[in-house]
């Protein structure tokens, strides 16, 4: 594995804001302060002492033809075809991908305004014929795609929508706001004359607090609020779904113990969407973004202390504002930690299609491009078949907890979930450079519990029947500081500090 800032001029030094992988190439697109949305071809040579390259192919809308302020946002559509870039002020472009003779070109194929403020996350639907969008305006807009026009208006968020996530497997999307709080819709289709069918979807959770055991035992509980409020600095909370559905991840966390307050991100299983079942292990800063590798690695065998029951390795990046983390479903601990790359805010992460690369934008004006060698991460898992998850009540045996495919180990003693500092020389098993087809299947409802009024979330403790299962979060400060390099050469805009460059890590 190797990787590093890339010291080329991505957006004229400005912002850059978002990036994302095609589905089927190793296109990078970004978007930037500059107004512009840029496709850039990542390779590499294969030896070990150089940096991947990105070579610039083309930009979508130069001298602000197109978006006339900054682009916040951009997503290719799982096809391939299509290319959605959301910015300031609230406009949304779509742009479709068109063989001409000199190559591939994404022209403008539609433009969506309805939002009156600025659009901050954007996530297509699973089989690319919908797109959510998140708003400064303090609401999400479902749009049709191929019609251009607004399918839902989902309301209810009290401050800027700054993320948003649709669950792989169609049945629910999630938001995330700077007013504290974490909105889980379902999908209710209306069932009468000619709207039967219709996709309809309906607020089913709100997640607001966590309930703390108060350590004088007389006293009631300690509630808390589960994220940061509206000071968080930065625009961005970017939630995400597993590749199959199985859970969703949840930045921006907040977790208060005693005095002690701890940045962390919150797992949430699929079974029961209500309330968090494991908390990641704190970080130094707050965390803004999470992204899944699309590829599934086979089990090493190696999940003693692990809390997923899964037939597959899931591996997901987590950024904080300084920092970027890399977890699986094997280990409690991250298996790969970068830090002290970037000057400014992390502001997106994206994996490449084949697990090839993982690429981070920051508020500096860079990007850092990190490339895993062949099966470095593991060996990819095929799917055989479709795959059905099944949703119902939890039942009450000591045995493990299921979430439809994901599953947390409790029994009836307390669980542990505490990382230990990791070095950046961590070994890594090597990632398989082949894409892997993810195949999902339907999604059986049991009855999920509805109400009107934000759900109280007890994140610490997993009811199971009459037994209470705690988890005790420790959290971990971790700092790898890479070595500093002279920045003799570097362009006159960069900050007059020393810049810390690439890093080849082995």
């Amino acid at each position: 594995m190797r990787g590093g800032t890339v010291q080329i001029n991505w957006h004229d030094l400005q912002p850059v804001l978002s990036l994302d992988f095609h589905p089927a190439s190793r296109r990078l697109a970004t978007a930037g302060a500059d107004h512009d949305v840029k496709i850039w071809v990542i390779a590499s040579d294969g030896s070990d002492d150089k940096l991947p390259t990105a070579t610039f192919q083309s930009g979508l809308s130069p001298n602000g033809t197109a978006h006339s302020s900054a682009v916040n946002v951009l997503r290719f559509s799982p096809s391939g075809e299509y290319l959605a870039s959301g910015a300031d002020g609230g406009g949304i472009i779509l742009w479709k991908l068109h063989s001409t003779e000199d190559g591939d070109a994404w022209k403008m194929h539609r433009t969506l305004l309805f939002h009156h403020k600025d659009v901050l996350d954007l996530q297509w639907s699973h089989d690319s014929a919908f797109l959510v969008s998140a708003s400064v305006d303090n609401t999400c807009i479902i749009w049709d795609a191929n019609k251009g026009t607004v399918h839902q208006k989902l309301e209810g968020h009290l401050h800027y929508v700054q993320g948003v996530a649709w669950d792989p497997l169609g049945q629910y999307i999630a938001s995330l706001s700077s007013d504290r709080t974490c909105k889980i819709y379902a999908n209710k289709p209306q069932g009468k004359s000619k709207n039967a069918g219709k996709m309809n979807f309906v607020c089913q959770h709100t997640l607001v607090k966590v309930e703390y055991q108060n350590h004088d035992e007389s006293k009631p509980p300690v509630k808390s609020h589960l994220f940061h409020d509206e000071t968080l600095p930065s625009f961005f909370r970017r939630l995400a779904w597993s590749p199959d559905g199985s859970f969703l991840v949840l930045p921006a966390g907040l977790s208060k113990h005693s005095s002690e307050v701890v940045n962390t991100a919150y797992i949430m299983p699929r079974r029961d969407l209500s309330r968090p079942a494991i908390q990641l292990p704190g970080a130094s800063k707050a965390i803004v973004a999470v992204r899944f590798c699309p590829v599934l690695f086979r089990t090493r065998g190696s999940n003693s202390d692990g809390f997923f029951k899964l037939p597959y390795r899931v591996v997901f990046a987590v950024a904080t504002l300084n920092s970027l983390y890399v977890y699986d479903t094997e280990s409690v601990p991250p298996i790969l930690i970068h830090a002290g790359l970037h000057y400014a805010a992390i502001t997106d992460i994206a994996w490449s299609s084949d697990a090839k690369y993982l690429a981070v934008s920051s508020r500096d004006g860079y990007c850092t491009i990190i490339e895993f060698e062949n099966e470095e991460l593991g060996q990819p898992h095929i799917l055989s078949g479709a795959k059905k998850v099944a949703e119902g009540n939890i039942t009450c045996e000591k045995k493990p907890l299921s979430g439809d495919s994901m599953e947390v180990d409790v029994d009836a003693s307390k669980l542990e979930m505490e990382a230990s500092p990791v070095a950046v020389g961590v070994t890594l098993q090597p990632v398989l450079a082949e894409n892997a087809t993810l195949r999902t299947g339907e999604v059986a409802e049991g009855n999920v519990p509805c109400e009107n009024k934000p759900v109280t979330v007890d994140s610490m403790e997993v009811d199971v029947g009459a037994n209470k299962v705690k988890k005790v979060v420790s959290p971990v400060a971790v700092k790898v500081t890479p070595p500093l390099v002279s920045t003799t050469n570097s362009a006159s805009s960069k900050p007059t500090k020393k810049r810390i460059t690439p890093i080849a890590i082995n």
